[in-house]
Order: structure tokens, then C-alpha cells, then sequence
């Protein structure tokens, strides 16, 4: 039997890549998910149904560039104590919601590009955040040449290179979508890895330490604080 809205479908860009499963720990049924050039989905139910929530969310690739589905998610992070307050990180801006993804403002404003993979946060602080842009989804390394981490304390009003540590010059490298994280200490650790194999880690999200290089290309790094 042919699907009732068959009708109305029509190829997905992107290579509809699954990613950025959040669980609210404090309601384990509701659960969000990302797909690559398919938008950001919320379930309330523990995944037995979904529903797109990507009001406010540009998709400049596609004809309608404000469509139900369809935009391209780099990454989706839940804040896990504040559990309506998610950021993300899009082929097209910076976003924030506090409504559990009913709406989404932009907080592009401040940053160099609206491009980029990675979004780290705060445990502690539900209005800091770390992202690294890049130039644009066709030169996919970071802007200028220039390492550089941006910083909001303020849930995206206002944004602060820190470069402290980092090379600035012919830096051109990729951070990607799973490759930088954060420890959740008091001052939060930030960590991420290269395209080229180097590996960053500042111990109040600040001032960096190159802790290794010569690795192969960083896909993933995670973060586990042993006890004392």
C-alpha cells in the first residue's frame, strides 16, 4: 500500500547522518536527535513518535529557506541542567533554544562565519558555551587561518575569541562535530582535536595547551575525570 504522503517526498542531501542524541535526564522520555539536511526532532514518548522542531532555523540551500525539515544540524547539545535550554550548530548560523525546541533564535551575531561543527558546554552554566567556525561548507577549516575558540557567557548576546595558545597563522584545520568536550570540573576543562592530528585542552576554557600532535585525524575526543 502506497504511503499516504508519498507524494511529497523528495531526495535528502547530506547523507541523512544521525547524530546528537540528547536524553533529558530529568524526563528520560523526552529525547532529541539531529539528522544532516533533514533538521532536529523531539520525541515525548521515548522515540515511539517524533516531531520536528525547527522554527527559526534557516536552510539558505533549499528554495524555502524557513521550511519544517530539512535544514542541515552539525550538532544539538542539551544542557543537563536546564533541560528546555539546547544550543546548535548549523550549516546556516548558531541557534539557542529555551522552550525545548519549540522556537530558535540565532546567535550568529558576534561570530565570524554562520558555519562550524562543534558545540561544547558548561555543565555548571547553561549560558556558556564553546564553538569553533569555520570558513563555509566549501572551505571547511577554521576561519582566517586562525585557531581560534569563541566563547559566550551570556547564551550567545555576545561572543570572545580566545586564542591564547593556538596557532594563528596557516592553521588550516578542521574541528569536527564530535571532537571537543568538556569536563564539568569547577572551572570547566575544554579539550578538542584536529583534522591534523593535534590535540587542545584548557583547563578553565581560557588559555590553551597543545597536549599532543602527529596523531592521525581526530574524529571523537571524550573526556573522563578520575577521582582523586
Amino acid at each position: 500500500e502506497e504511503h499516504p504522503t508519498a507524494a511529497a517526498w523528495q531526495p535528502a542531501k547530506g547523507g541523512l547522518a544521525l547524530h546528537s542524541i540528547q536524553v533529558d535526564r530529568s524526563d528520560p522520555d523526552r529525547i532529541f536527535a539531529a539528522v544532516s539536511a533533514g533538521g532536529t526532532y523531539r520525541s515525548e514518548d521515548g522515540g515511539r513518535s517524533w516531531t520536528a522542531i525547527n522554527e527559526g532555523v534557516r536552510a539558505e540551500f533549499l528554495a524555502d529557506t524557513r521550511p519544517e525539515a530539512g535544514q542541515c544540524v552539525h550538532s544539538v547539545r542539551l544542557h543537563p541542567e536546564s533541560p528546555r535550554r539546547l544550543y546548535q550548530q548549523n550549516h546556516c548560523g548558531t541557534y539557542r533554544t529555551d522552550d525545548a525546541g519549540n522556537t530558535w533564535t540565532e546567535i550568529t551575531n558576534g561570530l565570524p562565519s554562520d558555519f562550524g561543527y562543534v558545540m561544547g558546554l558548561d555543565p555548571s552554566d547553561p549560558d556558556r558555551c564553546w564553538v569553533i567556525p569555520e570558513e563555509s561548507s566549501h572551505l571547511r577549516a577554521v576561519c582566517e587561518g586562525r585557531l581560534r575558540v569563541y566563547e559566550t557567557v551570556d547564551a550567545g548576546q555576545t561572543w570572545k575569541a580566545l586564542a591564547e595558545g593556538l596557532p594563528q597563522e596557516q592553521a588550516w584545520v578542521t574541528v569536527l562535530r564530535e571532537a571537543l568536550a568538556t569536563d564539568g570540573l569547577a572551572p570547566c576543562g575544554v579539550y578538542f582535536g584536529t583534522s591534523t592530528g593535534h590535540l587542545f585542552g584548557s583547563a578553565d576554557g581560557i588559555g590553551w595547551q597543545e597536549i599532543t600532535r602527529h596523531l592521525p585525524k581526530i574524529l571523537s575526543v571524550e573526556v573522563t575525570v578520575l577521582p582523586a
